[in-house]
């Protein structure tokens, strides 16, 4: 199994799939990694047999799945029987559930103001999650700051719509983006 890191490495553009009908076209694109951002409990397993046929990446905003409640014993469902690449969440909680589980998280961070960034590093020096997304990516400064601040490998995700929002945030310091646009997903 080809690991994120490696996956970025060499593709560093996520695709964030938001609806069903785009899954086949992340799969067809050139990404290595899909943030699979909406779904249900009975897609799950299904989802990640099509995505590992394609040689891709799958790690599942778990907050956002539909029949999961956000407990330990949901995130022990997902990694046994489930078994994505990883987790994306906003919740600490499930950040520490995550890490007894050895599973890969990325924490997802919405940076609005002074206050949410100061607290968004405080996080992510507690938490240690293996990545951060920060959101939306198109602060090359904040994804600067959070990079060396925290020492976290960060993901810039959100109102990416160009190929200079990619450029700017991979020059700040971000490992890798994230779009739901599909055009970008060829960039």
């Amino acid at each position: 199994m080809i690991d994120f890191y490696d996956r970025t490495h060499k593709q560093p553009i996520i695709a964030a799939v938001n609806n069903r009908n785009t899954l086949q076209d992340a799969l067809n694109s050139p990404t290595e990694i899909i943030f699979l951002l909406n779904g249900d409990i009975m897609m799950l397993e299904e989802t990640v047999k099509v995505v590992r046929e394609s040689n891709k990446g799958l790690y599942i905003h778990i907050d956002l799945m539909e029949g999961l409640s956000k407990d330990f014993m949901s995130l022990k469902f997902v990694k046994e029987k489930v078994k994505p690449d990883g987790i994306l969440t906003t919740k600490p909680n499930l950040i520490r559930h995550a890490k007894q589980l050895n599973m890969f998280v990325i924490q997802r961070l919405f940076i609005v103001d002074s206050i949410s960034l100061e607290t968004g590093i405080k996080s992510l020096q507690s938490m240690k999650p293996d990545a951060v997304e920060i959101m939306p990516g198109i602060m090359p400064k904040v994804v600067s700051e959070i990079s060396k601040e925290s020492k976290t490998p960060v993901i810039a995700g959100g109102l990416i719509h160009q190929k200079s929002d990619i450029i700017a945030s991979l020059n700040a310091g971000a490992i890798a983006i994230s779009t739901s646009k599909k055009e970008v997903w060829y960039k």
